[in-house]
């Protein structure tokens, strides 16, 4: 398992006003959209392309273009809806699966609610939208669903990530180099409510509202 850490001033300047628990709602979303698209930038780093030769108004040129299957955007409901358009704007010809999972608060286990997931991922690279690394159930229910369905890379985005949840993955999946987490910021450690410390708080709640 790789793991990245953007080290990037924009990063870190939006990431600290989605922490300000003064912050309102609208504003945490147009910035959690923003820090997204920055982070997308290092997820799809490897992302599979091939050749292609275009014509420009003056001559032929070399490029390249993503290559089929098509990348497959997962945000994990609800919260990583927030994390969506951010993805799309960067990646707009990948197509876009749902994962229901909710955490219960007594067991902090995962729960799978819904799914929206073509049956057959073989060979597609995955990307995942959770906002919080946290225990690692949650992730790592979901990275163990997408393989079973023959996804290839798995690319996890997350905005925070908690030293405890890393750990949770690599004991779950080892140093296979093909899942990736990328996050734009490493906290201290877990609460005893499995809450993330410092954190910016439950990232549902603060993009939609208490429901």
């Amino acid at each position: 398992m790789r793991v990245h850490v953007a080290d990037h001033p924009l990063v870190a300047h939006k990431l600290t006003w989605l922490r300000d628990r003064d912050t309102d709602s609208p504003t945490f979303r147009r910035l959690a959209d923003e820090l997204v698209t920055l982070l997308a930038y290092e997820a799809t780093r490897d992302v599979a392309v091939e050749r292609v030769v275009v014509e420009t108004p003056l001559a032929p040129a070399e490029g390249v273009r993503l290559r089929s299957p098509r990348p497959l955007v997962v945000p994990i409901l609800r919260a990583g809806l927030g994390m969506l358009d951010g993805m799309a704007r960067l990646v707009p010809t990948a197509e876009v699966g749902f994962l229901g999972m909710l955490r219960d608060e007594t067991t902090l286990q995962p729960l799978t609610y819904a799914n929206r997931l073509p049956d057959d991922l073989a060979g597609r690279t995955c990307f995942v939208l959770d906002p919080m690394l946290a225990t690692g159930g949650t992730l790592g229910s979901a990275v163990e669903y997408l393989r079973a369905r023959g996804a290839g890379p798995v690319v996890a985005i997350c905005l925070l990530a908690a030293p405890e949840g890393l750990g949770a993955l690599r004991a779950r999946f080892g140093e296979a180099d093909d899942l990736t987490v990328v996050v734009a910021g490493l906290d201290s450690h877990l609460d005893e409510r499995g809450f993330i410390v410092p954190g910016l708080g439950d990232a549902g709640d603060r993009l939609y509202g208490v429901v």
